[in-house]
């Protein structure tokens, strides 16, 4: 039987409220980075027919001029939807330990704030922003799987 390779798919899409301001950093070669995380809330019946709540907490990062856009236009509490892919990184605590998280590497955001709200920047109809780099890393079979879901314009 031929091998078969296994395609390489890593895509993620969330919606939920920032917990918090995000913090706008730049890297030692000045390229913009954002960090954020979301509260995504599912609603379940459990073994008892009852409603239930529970709270998913994701942590997302964005680039360059996404990140810029997401620092002019995201406060604490603010309905995002997410586009992007699953990253994981290691790094040192105070402590000397090595931690490894998961974190959502944004390609596309949507801002879901509507004029009104109260809440932040406020836009007539959801906003998108995009990480206008993302391409570039991308495989040209990654490119080819991808096909449909070329960037909105």
């Amino acid at each position: 039987m031929a091998d078969l390779k296994m395609p390489e798919l890593n895509s993620v899409i969330i919606a939920g409220n920032l917990t918090k301001d995000p913090i706008f950093r730049q890297t030692t070669n000045g390229t913009p980075v954002v960090n954020f995380s979301v509260a995504s809330n599912r609603r379940y019946r459990d073994s008892k027919d009852e409603w239930q709540e529970d709270v998913c907490y994701v942590g997302i990062v964005a680039w360059n001029k996404l990140a810029e856009s997401c620092r002019d236009k995201l406060k604490k509490g603010n309905a995002v939807l997410v586009e992007g892919e699953l990253q994981s990184r290691t790094f040192k605590t105070e402590k000397g330990d090595s931690k490894t998280i998961v974190e959502i590497k944004a390609r596309r955001i949507q801002f879901l704030n509507k004029k009104g709200t109260g809440v932040a920047e406020h836009h007539d109809e959801p906003t998108t922003f995009e990480d206008d780099s993302f391409e570039k890393h991308l495989t040209p079979e990654d490119t080819a799987l991808l096909g449909d879901i070329a960037p909105h314009e």
